[in-house]
């Protein structure tokens, strides 16, 4: 199955099926441009496709919009994650597969999802370097690092953080003297959570601090991140890096 997209200059996004057959759409998703991309193709294959009862459609969405919007924060808000489910399931995919989900409310809200696994990339990062100490920076990420550990055959260091007056006073719960160690998570924004994580790994006498997280914004650049971390890897769901202090995995199939 082949496609073109098109966009007009006030923004509308239009679709054309020129080859017949199965869809699978690959895309970053985290704009709601690229998910009303993906909704034009679909109508436009379903339209190809009112009397073939035997045709697939998939969705691959390599970073989701909203992800961490998983619920409702305060009275009053909107619960962005659950809209953008809506949008996504209205396209009616036999199968939609996201890459690392921030939480598993993502997979409980979009019907027919299944979650791709960072497991391949976190094990790539962990040959290049020097069998590091696996670092999981909350409870929140702890039992996905573990379960990575267990299969690396890693030793894994929990650390957590909590706030007092404003500034993130962080507790690691294991002996890093002497030994490299790899943080691992899903995504960064801004990324001063991993900067201070890797000053308290560092005075507890780790000899380097390196940073993997599946999605990649760094939305303030990486020169506070340089200050305590060596390296980072990431993959390119979010966006294209090009920048000598971050090793990209890159995607297939990305439009």
């Amino acid at each position: 199955m082949k496609y073109e997209i098109n966009k007009f200059n006030d923004g509308q996004v239009t679709a054309k099926i020129i080859e017949k057959g199965d869809i699978h759409i690959k895309i970053r998703g985290n704009s709601y441009e690229d998910l009303f991309k993906a909704a034009a193709i679909k109508e436009a294959w379903d339209a190809e496709n009112t009397e073939n009862k035997t045709a697939i459609a998939k969705l691959t969405l390599f970073c989701l919009l909203g992800q961490r919007s998983d619920r409702r924060f305060h009275k009053g808000e909107s619960f962005d994650l659950k809209i953008i489910s809506k949008f996504i399931n209205a396209m009616q995919f036999d199968k939609v597969s996201i890459l690392h989900p921030h939480s598993p409310i993502s997979l409980a809200l979009i019907e027919h999802s299944e979650k791709i696994s960072h497991f391949k990339f976190v094990e790539q990062v962990y040959n290049t370097l020097d069998n590091p100490v696996l670092v999981s920076p909350d409870a929140g990420a702890y039992k996905t690092t573990h379960e990575i550990a267990e299969k690396l055959n890693a030793d894994l260091v929990p650390s957590n953080k909590v706030r007092v007056d404003g500034m993130p006073i962080i507790s690691i719960q294991g002996d890093v003297r002497g030994k490299e160690c790899l943080i691992v998570d899903d995504l960064a924004d801004g990324g001063r959570t991993f900067k201070f994580l890797a000053k308290a790994l560092k005075e507890q006498g780790a000899t380097k601090v390196f940073l993997y997280v599946t999605h990649g914004q760094f939305n303030y650049g990486f020169d506070e991140l340089k200050e305590t971390i060596d390296h980072i890897y990431c993959t390119n769901s979010f966006k294209n890096i090009e920048d000598k202090f971050v090793t990209q995995y890159k995607l297939e199939g990305i439009m």
